[in-house]
Formats: C-alpha cells, structure tokens, sequence
C-alpha cells in the first residue's frame, strides 16, 4: 500500500509518503519563526500558512518519494484534536485528494498517532508493530498529558489526564515568566541542564494520588508568586538555572512516578513516551532510569517523531486499513476536542 498522510492540527505543515509501514518521505515545514513574536502560536495565521505550504510540501513529498499521484492508494490526514482552521486545512486538502483520485480516505486522532509513534524507528522510519508488546504509554504535550494503557496495536484504555495545564504548557509558561526566548520549553531545559535540581522545593501537585491524573496549575502559579518575591532570578546566569532545574525536577517527578505507578498496575513490562515534551533530556534521563531499576523496557519515540509531523499519522492509517478499519467518510468534519477514548469511528479498539 502506498498512502499519502497530512497532518495541520497547530503550527507544523507535514506531509508524508508511506509505504509497506515505511516512510518513503516525512517534509515538515515549521512555523516557529512566524509565531515568535507573539510568544505562541496565533491560530489565523498558523492556518494561512497551511493553505500558503500543503500543496508545495505534498509535491516534495511526492517527490523525495518518488511517486506520482496516480500511485497513491489510499489518503489520510488528522481529523482531531488541534486548532479548528488548521485541522480544516489540512483534512479538506486530503479528502479533496481522496475525491479526485477515487481512493479510500482515513481520519486520524493526533494522540493516537503520537501513541504509536516509539514503535517507529529506523532509517527511514519504519514501524515495528511486529515487536508491540502490552505497554504503558506517556503522551506529553504542550496542550495534553496522558497516561494509557496499551495491551495491543489498535487497542487503548486512558487511564490518567491532566486536569487543567499540561506538563509543556506549564513549560512554556514558566519560561515565559523567566522571559526566555519562545518556544520556551525547549530553552528552560537547555538552561535545567547546568542547574541545581534541588535549589527550590517546587511542588509536586498529585503526586500522592492514588489515581493518574495531572495537575501543573498550582506548580505555575507557585513560580508566578516565587519570582514575585525574588524578580532578580529572571536575570541570566546560575540562580536562574537553578531555578529551571528545579522547576524540571518537580515536572519531571510527578511524570515518571506516576507513569511506572501505571506500570505496576498494568503488569506492563514495557513503557513509552512520546509527544513533544518527550524530548526533554531530564524526562528522557529520569524514565530510562527508573524503567531500568525496575527491569522494565523503555520505548521513546525518536525525537524527530516527537513533534507533530505526517509521518505518524500515515504509519497509524496504514495499519488501522489494514486491520480492516472502514474508511471515513469524505464529508467528515475536523474535531477539535476528539477524545483518544472516542475511537470507533476510526476503527479502534477502546477497552
């Protein structure tokens, strides 16, 4: 099978070839320069971008492929959850294709795609669903934090979200106070990496509960009034990287303990992370530790794949088609609050 995959759900314009549980090619055009000084992204102008990038990039993707358009037997795009005009963008762009080519067209939930995304490796990136094992899965965002429970390809039952903030946009809150450059995150781990992790005893908001969820409102806000008291930490140098460290060290905890907590429950001998905020070296460095003192296997999606990008969500139609998951309609509209557990209409299995 040779499918053409689109995915528009916030900032990132991606399209990729798939084939045979390959990527053939994955463009992704990023417009983080465009949003930069706003601080985030602005969803009017995330979506013109879109419609100014999908038909250049679909064509280079194409062509690194080497495909023409004749070969594409089937078309997917991410149908939810995301920014409503960039999803619209990118899911009218592929049933428009699907149409004219009079092919099968599959919507796709970014989650699950960013759920199967560890399971993608390789040179270039080929999935390996023949080694899929019952797991424990993290997806960490900037807009979602979720704990899954994953005892088979196509099946998942959620078993923790955040409640308010997620980790990464508690991330790029915190460096947005410290007035580090956006996208924030990414900078307050770069400055976390030569700091003291115990330089201030942030909280740890349900760590202690007995259940999965997430919480990192109260851990904001907790910076927010200590740098009230304490503005001076906002200047460059050792304090302030101290401070990162220490806002990091308290993220990261409540991430890892309840992810192998969800583990031990599970009776799952295996873990995975994936998602943007995935690519934090503290994260990354705490699971491998923790899942390896407990003998458990650690799966991290490769950090090209992190991110929001075509390739995913190609991998997952393609396998969802080939478990004989009917095809979505050509009249479906994007839905921007898609829950991961509302999957039969996209053929998957929710426990």
């Amino acid at each position: 099978m040779t499918l053409l995959a689109i995915e528009t759900s916030c900032d990132e314009t991606s399209v990729a070839v798939i084939r045979d549980g390959c990527a053939l090619s994955n463009v992704v055009a990023s417009q983080i320069r465009l949003h930069e000084e706003y601080g985030g992204v602005v969803p009017e102008l995330a979506t013109r971008e879109h419609m100014r990038n999908l038909p250049l990039i679909a064509r280079e993707a194409m062509a690194r492929a080497g495909i023409a358009a004749s070969e594409i037997e089937a078309v997917a795009a991410t149908q939810g959850p995301g920014l409503p005009n960039a999803l619209m963008t990118g899911l009218k762009f592929a049933q428009g294709l699907a149409f004219a080519l009079d092919r099968p067209f599959i919507g796709i939930h970014h989650h699950e795609a960013h759920l199967y995304s560890p399971w993608i490796a390789g040179a270039p990136p080929r999935a390996d669903f023949a080694a899929f094992q019952p797991n424990v899965s993290l997806i960490v965002s900037g807009g979602h934090t979720l704990l899954v429970s994953v005892p088979a390809p196509l099946r998942h039952r959620i078993l923790g979200e955040t409640v308010d903030d997620a980790a990464g946009e508690c991330f790029d809150k915190v460096a947005k106070l410290l007035d580090l450059p956006y996208p924030g995150g990414p900078q307050l781990d770069r400055l976390a990496q030569t700091g003291n992790p115990t330089a201030h005893p942030f909280p740890r908001p349900m760590l202690n509960d007995p259940g999965f969820d997430f919480s990192f409102s109260g851990l904001k806000t907790s910076v927010r009034y200590f740098l009230d008291k304490r503005p001076e930490l906002r200047a460059p140098g050792p304090a302030r990287n101290d401070l990162c460290a220490s806002v990091q060290a308290a993220i990261v905890e409540v991430l890892v303990a309840k992810t192998l907590r969800a583990a031990q429950q599970e009776s799952a001998r295996c873990v995975t992370a994936s998602g943007g905020v995935s690519c934090n070296s503290g994260l990354r460095a705490a699971l491998r530790e923790a899942c390896d003192r407990r003998g458990i296997t650690l799966r991290l999606a490769d950090a090209s794949l992190c991110t929001d990008n075509a390739a995913m969500i190609g991998i997952l139609a393609e396998q969802k088609l080939l478990a004989g998951c009917p095809p979505t309609s050509l009249d479906a509209e994007p839905n921007p609050s898609w829950e991961l557990n509302a999957q039969e209409a996209s053929g998957a299995v929710d426990d």
